[in-house]
């Protein structure tokens, strides 16, 4: 029998134990979990605008200034103009930032597949649909 819970409240019970479980595994790095969340799309190293950041992380260009001054202040990124358009702002993760990255983003995946485990392709695939289409909504 489906349970007739609202798909949110469970989205939302879901995120809180993530992210505990997330601070738990990465407590040693002293990082908030937006910050964990900005390292983790940013791991794949490659430079964004704060914008760019901003879209795939989820989070309002005012919340991610403060969040990008602390990952700097914790020497984690560098800021610089956007070659070409000196008016965008590019981010970068210094080398010890792509070591954090690395490892927020290899917790990530251990946490998901953990979690995941028995669940079929076909369930995760879906999953991800309906996640996506929040997100987009």
């Amino acid at each position: 029998m489906e349970s007739d819970e609202l798909l949110l409240v469970l989205l939302q019970r879901a995120t809180h134990v993530t992210l505990q479980v997330l601070g738990t595994e990465l407590a040693d790095l002293g990082l908030t979990a937006s910050e964990r969340n900005v390292l983790a799309n940013l791991a794949d190293g490659r430079p964004r605008t704060v914008s760019e950041i901003g879209v795939a992380a989820g989070v309002r260009p005012t919340t991610l200034t403060g969040v990008l001054d602390r990952l700097a202040d914790k020497g984690l990124l560098t800021r610089t103009a956007r070659s070409g358009d000196r008016r965008a702002v590019e981010i970068s993760l210094t080398a010890a930032g792509a070591r954090s990255a690395d490892r927020v983003a290899k917790a990530f995946k251990a946490v998901e597949v953990r979690a995941l485990d028995g669940v079929p392709a076909s369930a995760v695939k879906q999953a991800r649909r309906v996640l996506k289409a929040l997100a987009e909504s």
